[in-house]
């Protein structure tokens, strides 16, 4: 027989794979990407807040034995030390613009009772003000505060 004689039929080209459901190793791939970003996300923020809180822990411990600087320095330390540790744990835009009570309520949200807003911590809102400078009892106290602060920030789960 010839070739031209047999009942071959011609050949059929499969049709293109379609790129529509892609196979679910590319789904795998893709939620994988998505939980690695999330991952790392929560993870940077997860550490930016503890070494905030280690450095203001550190800080706070050389504020309270610097015997160089008064008791008025310490006092404005201790409030741009507070203000600091508030920003980077707080979105800025809830916490930047307080001021005066509104600042120290801000503060006493974290601790028990109301330190801050009817206790010792007035210092912060109130020391520009008055003529003359804390003494070390006040210091010692609000120094006190501050680390109780510090801790239920350590602690808190934001």
């Amino acid at each position: 027989m010839e070739a031209q004689q047999l009942p071959l039929k011609d050949i059929h080209i499969p049709e293109a794979i379609s790129w529509w459901p892609p196979a679910i190793g590319w789904w795998l791939l893709a939620l994988l990407i998505i939980l690695l970003i999330v991952g790392g996300i929560w993870l940077v923020k997860r550490l930016t807040r503890k070494t905030a809180i280690k450095t203001a822990k550190k800080l706070l411990l050389s504020i309270k034995q610097n015997s160089e600087i008064d008791n008025q320095q310490k006092l404005e330390e201790l409030s741009k030390l507070l203000r600091r540790v508030a920003v980077s744990n707080t979105p800025r835009s809830r916490v930047a613009g307080l001021i005066g009570q509104d600042w120290l309520l801000f503060l006493d949200s974290s601790v028990k009772g109301a330190p801050f807003s009817e206790g010792i911590g007035q210092l912060l809102a109130n020391a520009p003000y008055r003529n003359i400078s804390p003494n070390d009892g006040e210091i010692s106290q609000l120094l006190s505060l501050c680390q109780d602060w510090l801790n239920a920030q350590a602690s808190s789960k934001k």
